[in-house]
């Protein structure tokens, strides 16, 4: 048997004797342990059967189910004993703008070419509004603006100096690929934040454009069509005191993108190969786009819900670590037809139910086994709608982020089968990932080999706004090596999934073998007892 190292002997292990303590008074930690503070399978799969249920209607922001949600997750926290937050509630409100596009009043058409084309709304295109505006019309001319990407780091101006005001911006998704000459543009094989579509949607407002149109592709994307028209076939929502968007902003499909150009007197293919290159300079196409946009405005309150396990240590109980997963999903749809046998709810039971019943069962264990610096489990809100929740803690803390040691993210867990590797993207960028390392191996674990982030999966998860408050923070990622008779199915079921993310199909199985998912959930627990643990707190690595 190996002994662990310093860093782990208080807080991962726990005397028997302890674990018959009440919930209600959290016992002080130990080094002299026999035994793991070991995370329960029962509590987890109920939790995770439950949130994943109907009755929450897919927990979408905004929804009935949402109340539901955090309703179920506050009287957890508050039975198992945690202690609120904020004051004496475990609700932090969350302000935001809510913005449907009334598809039946609202039309867009391009004219251009001698022709108008009037493509259809979630077939061809998908848009909405930037900003709390009922009713807007809209006749401006559309430039072709490249990757739409102006970033002093990397030397690279898709704008050079252009006026957009007034006008509306078709832009490609991703970025330019590095070179022989550049193998590190933006991120090298990475994708880079000036990648991201919300980046893109953030540059084109602070430029003043009218409007902004991605052009999608799955590639580029990194996910189909479906599941950007499910996000804007449905409410979607922004921070109430964050800062506006344009007034339009959507999406195309790459033929009709292809289309518009040709439409507009250039080729797409000729446009994106040009797009590539440092001295590319924004293209006017002969094209106008003439509509109006009618939009259902309202203002919603959402929340996030948080309880702390106080830490033991009269010096770092003034600092936390903090573990969090979000709490919604997409709620009720209208796609049902496009998955037979199906209901209109978006369970979303990997994505996220299972981070939720994560944290719920790692707050229970941790109550038997406090660390040094004290424990918040944090369950955001709005982050299918563009990492919201996590966004506005960031803005407010509920503790102050100087005394944050890290932020621990978990989002759509192992549901397939044990491992024997576990995952740690982006370890590289802080200590926290070589604190990480020692834990996997002090657990028999292997780090899994870090793999290309084409779909710039870092700046999708809640983590990373942490990151860029000055928090290090990541997502504790499942292994890919699966222990059992036949690895090849089990990787094949995994990848499975892939057609399941964002649709109504994402539907909890109760035959899950869950061994995998209590394994994530226990390392993740035992990474967060050693940096509650250690003496120093976690530090950056990466400046970018």
């Amino acid at each position: 048997m190996r002994v662990p190292p310093p860093f782990l002997a208080a807080g991962l292990l726990l005397p028997a004797a302890l674990l018959a303590q009440s919930p209600a008074e959290p016992p002080q930690a130990t080094t002299q342990a026999k035994h793991p503070a070991a995370i329960q399978e029962a509590p987890l799969r109920a939790h995770l059967a439950f949130l994943a249920d109907d009755l929450l209607e897919g927990r979408g922001t905004g929804q009935r189910g949402a109340e539901l949600t955090v309703r179920y997750l506050e009287t957890q926290l508050k039975a198992l004993g945690l202690r609120p937050a904020k004051g004496d509630s475990y609700r932090q409100p969350v302000s935001l703008l809510g913005l449907r596009t009334l598809t039946g009043r609202s039309t867009l058409s391009f004219l251009g070419g001698g022709a108008c084309a009037t493509p259809a709304f979630g077939t061809d295109i998908v848009y909405g509004a930037g900003l709390d505006r009922a009713e807007q019309a809209f006749d401006a001319p559309v430039v072709f603006v490249g990757y739409g990407i102006s970033s002093a780091l990397d030397r690279w101006d898709d704008y050079k100096g252009l006026d957009v005001k007034g006008k509306v911006l078709l832009m490609l998704v991703n970025e330019p690929a590095p070179t022989a000459e550049e193998p590190h543009l933006f991120d090298g094989p990475d994708l880079s934040y000036q990648g991201r579509w919300t980046y893109k949607f953030e540059e084109a407002a602070r430029h003043g454009a009218l409007g902004v149109l991605l052009v999608h592709t799955t590639p580029a994307a990194s996910y189909g069509w479906p599941v950007v028209r499910n996000g804007w076939d449905a409410e979607r929502f922004q921070l109430a005191q964050g800062p506006l968007g344009t007034p339009l902003q959507g999406w195309v499909t790459e033929d009709l993108a292809r289309a518009l150009a040709k439409q507009g007197g250039q080729e797409l293919d000729a446009l994106r190969a040009q797009a590539q290159r440092r001295d590319f300079r924004p293209v006017a196409l002969d094209l106008r786009l003439k509509g109006t946009l009618h939009s259902a405005v309202r203002t919603v309150t959402q929340f996030n819900v948080a309880g702390v396990v106080p830490g033991t240590d009269p010096a770092l109980k003034a600092e936390t670590v903090i573990y969090s997963a979000h709490w919604d999903h997409l709620g009720r749809g209208t796609s049902a037809d496009t998955h037979p046998g199906h209901d209109d709810i978006y369970n979303g039971a990997v994505d996220n139910a299972s981070g939720c019943a994560a944290l719920l069962a790692m707050a229970q264990t941790a109550l038997h086994a406090p660390a040094r610096r004290s424990q918040m489990f944090l369950f955001v809100c709005g982050e299918e709608q563009g990492l919201l929740g996590s966004k506005a803690y960031a803005a407010d803390p509920l503790w102050p982020l100087a005394k944050t040691a890290a932020d621990l993210n978990l989002d759509s867990l192992n549901f397939v089968a044990p491992t024997r590797d576990i995952g740690l993207p982006f370890a590289n960028r802080s200590t926290l990932g070589d604190l990480g390392v020692a834990v996997a191996k002090a657990s028999g674990l292997t780090v899994a080999p870090p793999r290309p982030d084409l779909g710039g999966g870092y700046f999708r998860s809640d983590h990373f706004s942490f990151v860029q408050a000055g928090v290090p923070a990541l997502s504790v990622g499942g292994g890919r090596d699966y222990l059992g008779a036949d690895p090849a199915a089990l990787k094949a079921k995994a990848a499975a999934y892939g057609k399941r993310y964002h649709q109504v199909t994402d539907e909890y199985d109760p035959t899950w073998d869950l061994r995998g998912m209590v394994q994530q959930t226990q390392f993740t627990f035992d990474l967060g007892q050693a940096v509650a643990n250690a003496p120093t707190k976690p530090s950056f690595k990466s400046a970018r």
